[in-house]
């Protein structure tokens, strides 16, 4: 029932009724159960036995199973008619004219023919669809000896240049593959590569120059490459320059809605880029388009992107020093139910983060009592990265807590497990943090000797501190804090703003 479920959750309110009204056209007899199964599928998370019983009053397994089935066919049905509807009617309509044309071009009929064709070409290529425009040239080729007016030469130089575009496109999307699932190694698994040289070697193997003249989806693809790469090397200063001229050389395209989805992840991707570069008001602008892009469609991509945007939004507001703001946004959003299980524990992290820094540990540890899955369960969920930032956010709880048997077994279970791997990844600098953190819990009051100090100020290896990941940047800030005995969350805005 998992697979009839997801897809159901992935409806919306409207999307509901329009199924529901197809079912009821559908339906040739009126003791039809689908509608009913249909409802209590998007509204209950009974099991299958629960429902059986809701549907027959008895145990009718053999029907029930059969009903289901049914339904699960219904909905592909559904959604394949949307998307004809909708997203890919471009694509019937390029069909359309290209079986049109070649009616006519059996009838030897060419001037209609290569009408219809020279219209299909102008929309395929407005859409930059490479592999319609191949079918387009290759039968205008098949009869241009038939009808002297087609300049022949032109269509063969028209038709390799297509290719050229086709096959970069083909090999981006080898390259953007191996590299996430390379990336899905390194924050599911964590494994250690050289991300920087492997994305080098891929892009040298498959022929491919950033220069190049791209795609709409192609030019996604080299920035989503792009990002992942900052989210492995925590250099996000790295790609902002290339982000933004590459954005502008998408916005000089044409937009089209079938181009939308991509669209709306470039901008998220801009979004995060700069606010982790800690450039909160250009970020904000490009939260506010995503929005604007989120609308259209009749909101067809809204839910796909209304948690990744909840979060990078109530990043934004948190140091922005509207800390109030950006809990109450976040909070709206933790309990809720989403397929972006990634997405959502990243805002429950957020959300701990949050109160911590607001000195709430009551409620920080509330939350923090939610994850109580084991690690691995969540390296598989969110990442390694994700997993490192609770262990550690939870070790400072546990210190402003007291917790002495919660601390040290946690401790003691971070190094054994990640030391090895944080060393690896070049990340040794968190390592230092929680040897001074428990230097600190263990005697407070060396916080306050010059030597200390200086020692907190030497440990770490900054490159610049607006260069520095805003999470590390976090962290110190505790630490700082405590030597300064003043308020964490001002103290971790001032050290952001320097």
């Amino acid at each position: 029932m998992t697979g009839i479920k997801s897809i159901i959750d992935t409806l919306t309110a409207k999307d509901h009724q329009k199924f529901v009204n197809y079912l009821q056209q559908k339906n040739k007899r009126k003791d039809t159960k689908n509608i009913q199964l249909f409802k209590l599928l998007a509204t209950s998370n009974d099991d299958s036995k629960a429902i059986c019983k809701h549907l027959y009053n008895v145990d009718n397994s053999n029907a029930y199973h059969a009903l289901r089935k049914r339904l699960f066919q219904s909905l592909i049905d559904f959604t394949a008619n949307q998307n004809l509807e909708d997203e890919n009617s471009v694509d019937m309509q390029i069909i359309k004219y290209i079986l049109a044309s070649r009616t006519f071009l059996l009838q030897n009929n060419f001037s209609i023919a290569y009408k219809i064709l020279d219209k299909a070409e102008r929309l395929a290529d407005e859409h930059l669809l490479f592999a319609m425009l191949n079918e387009i040239y290759h039968t205008k080729i098949q009869y241009a000896s038939k009808y002297p007016k087609i300049d022949l030469e032109e269509l063969i130089i028209k038709q390799e240049e297509n290719q050229k575009k086709h096959q970069l496109e083909d090999q981006l999307n080898i390259v953007y593959a191996k590299l996430k699932s390379m990336l899905h190694d390194v924050t599911y698994k964590g494994n250690v590569i050289d991300f920087e040289l492997e994305l080098e070697h891929l892009l040298k193997a498959h022929h491919i120059e950033i220069n190049t003249s791209l795609s709409f989806k192609s030019l996604y693809q080299i920035l989503a490459i792009a990002h992942i790469s900052a989210l492995v090397t925590k250099k996000y200063y790295s790609i902002e320059s290339f982000v933004m001229k590459s954005y502008d050389t998408l916005k000089q395209k044409k937009e089209t809605e079938k181009q939308l989805f991509y669209q709306i992840e470039i901008v998220y991707i801009i979004a995060n880029t700069l606010f982790r570069n800690k450039k909160f008001e250009a970020s904000t602008r490009y939260i506010k388009e995503m929005e604007q892009l989120m609308q259209l469609k009749n909101r067809a991509f809204h839910k796909s992107f209304i948690l990744k945007k909840t979060l990078v939004k109530s990043l934004n507001l948190n140091y922005s020093n509207k800390q109030d703001d950006a809990i109450t946004l976040i909070e709206s959003f933790t309990n809720k139910k989403h397929e972006d299980t990634e997405t959502l524990l990243d805002l429950q992290l957020t959300c701990f983060m949050f109160y911590f820094q607001k000195g709430d540990f009551t409620k920080a540890k509330s939350i923090s009592s939610k994850f109580y899955h084991t690690d691995q369960w969540y390296i598989e969920k969110a990442g390694m990265d994700w997993v490192i930032k609770k262990n550690v956010a939870e070790l400072l709880l546990y210190i402003e807590l007291q917790e002495d048997d919660l601390f040290y077994s946690r401790l003691k279970s971070f190094r054994r497990r990640y030391t090895i791997y944080l060393k690896q990844i070049g990340q040794s600098r968190i390592l230092t943090f929680i040897t001074i953190a428990e230097q600190y819990y263990v005697k407070p009051e060396i916080i306050n000797t010059l030597e200390f100090r200086h020692k907190l100020e030497i440990s770490f290896e900054w490159t610049t501190v607006n260069k520095e990941d805003i999470f590390i940047l976090s962290f110190y800030a505790w630490l700082k804090n405590k030597a300064e005995e003043g308020n964490l969350y001002q103290t971790t805005l001032r050290l952001i703003e320097m």
